[in-house]
Parts: structure tokens; sequence; C-alpha cells
């Protein structure tokens, strides 16, 4: 919220690029400095046993505790948001100034404070993925580029707007990467971008694209 209020709401009614240029700024800066505190050695963070339990469910199948925990922590986010969002007087602030903040403001809704509560919901949401990603593999200062394609494919898969449209598109974009990868290492991430090419051509607006009359 800090960052939102000190320096992005500044280059607010300024066009794009300004916006572009400070966040673009402000990652090569967060890149450095962590490069400095943490070295370019990758890292992870130990969770003990947890990482390699698992629950049998009969056979030879087996489902690891970790990715239980994952999907469930997933879950109940989505929940969460969604009940903020739809049935808060807060989250229906956060919509009307979502699809319309000059609308938005005359009706008494501070735009920019919306801003920044949006801004620190966001990254209070990608601290809880930061860190079970963080027990799940390995990170570097340097990856958050490709985490970022990443989170844009899913929500181009899902559909603009849609919380569960991103949910399920990330859960078909890791099944993409996860059979490709099985069928060669190299696939890993090739797969997951023939995907997102594919839901481009077959539906421009993704799986579950809010829609509204024009």
């Amino acid at each position: 919220m800090l960052l939102q209020f000190g320096m992005l709401n500044r280059t607010l009614g300024k066009g794009p690029l300004p916006l572009l240029l400070v966040t673009f700024g402000l990652s090569v800066i967060l890149q450095n400095v962590l490069l400095l505190g943490f070295k370019a050695d990758n890292k992870r963070l130990d969770a003990g046993s947890v990482e390699t339990a698992s629950l049998q469910l009969g056979g030879n199948i087996a489902v690891g505790i970790l990715p239980l925990i994952t999907l469930s922590v997933a879950v109940a986010v989505m929940f969460g948001m969604q009940a903020l969002l739809g049935r808060t007087s807060l989250g229906r602030a956060l919509r009307a100034t979502s699809d319309d903040a000059a609308t938005a403001e005359i009706m008494g809704i501070d735009s920019r404070k919306m801003y920044a509560i949006a801004m620190g919901l966001s990254l209070a949401l990608v601290s809880i993925a930061g860190v079970l990603l963080g027990i799940r593999t390995t990170f570097a200062p340097s990856d958050g580029p490709a985490r970022l394609i990443f989170a844009f494919e899913a929500v181009i898969i899902g559909g603009l707007g849609s919380l569960w449209g991103s949910f399920v598109g990330g859960m078909l974009l890791g099944l993409a990467q996860s059979i490709g990868a099985q069928i060669n290492p190299g696939w890993f991430q090739l797969t997951g971008h023939l995907l997102t090419l594919l839901v481009l051509v077959v539906r421009p607006t993704g799986l579950f694209a809010r829609t509204r009359d024009a």
C-alpha cells in the first residue's frame, strides 16, 4: 500500500509509459538488491519432512502432502477473495474502481485508496504463493520475469476479470507443462506456451472471461 501511495499513484493520469518505467525500474532495483544481499546462488525454503511426505491412495498411487497443502491454500485464498470482492462494501468499491474509476469517484469512492488496497492485497497473495513455491523448488533473484510470464498465461487462459478463471487457467497451464516435461524435459515451457497460443486463437477473451454489455 505504501508503494502505491508513495510512488505509483503519482504516475496516474500521465499515460501508461510513466507507470511502466517506474515498475520496470523497481524490478531492476529489487533484483540487484537481492543479488547483493543473497548472491546469485539458487535458494530454497526448508519445510522438513512435509516436502517428501505422501498420502497413499491404494495400490501404487500416492499423492504428495505438499501439493495437497498448496492446492488447499489456493482454493481457500480463492474463496476468500471471492467473498471479499462479492459480499463486502470494500469489494464492491474495488470492482467499481476497476470498471470505471471516474464514475466511482463521482459516487464518493477514493480511487487512489482503492488502488493502494488492491496493491496491498495482490502482494499479500504473492507472498503466500512465494512461500509455497520456495518450498517446492529453488529460486533466484532473476526468476521474477519467468514467473510473471506464467502468471500472464494463466490469466490469458482463464480470462481477464475472472478469479476462478485464473485458477483454472493456472491448473491447465500446470498440467500442460507437466505433460510436456514427461514427454521431453525441454518441452516443459513449450507446451504451456502452445496451450496459451491455442486459447488465444480459439477464444481470445479466455475460457471464463467476464463479459458486459456495451
